[in-house]
């Protein structure tokens, strides 16, 4: 049952996410997406990480925010680690998830581009 509320959350999170980049100009579309996510996993996070709520977390926050946005899965990540007062273990998270990222997407970029020339 959870893996089913996770993959129809996710599944109306990434037709959402899809239509955002028709209503906005691109980068507009990732970038408001990417900040809106945001907010909103903010404001779940604190009205369903009470007991109770497991279910409504995974439909709404894993699936539906998950497949809307990644990007706000990290933000509540970094955000808990500065709550525990983690923080060299979030400025690390910052920097490693935001490097690591951009370095990934270019070596997968060039390792497509070598594999179809």
């Amino acid at each position: 049952m959870n893996y089913l509320l996770v993959a129809l959350g996710g599944a109306f999170g990434s037709v959402i996410r899809y239509w955002a980049g028709f209503i906005f100009p691109f980068p507009l579309g990732t970038l408001t997406v990417n900040i809106l996510g945001s907010l909103v996993m903010g404001l779940a996070y604190g009205l369903l990480s009470q007991k109770g709520f497991e279910r409504a977390n995974l439909l709404f926050m894993v699936g539906f925010l998950g497949g809307f946005t990644t990007f706000s899965a990290f933000s509540l990540d970094v955000m808990k680690l500065f709550s525990d007062e983690r923080f060299l273990h979030a400025i690390m998270y910052i920097f490693t998830s935001f490097l690591g990222a951009i370095l990934a997407v270019w070596v997968g970029f060039l390792l497509a581009k070598g594999l179809s020339s």
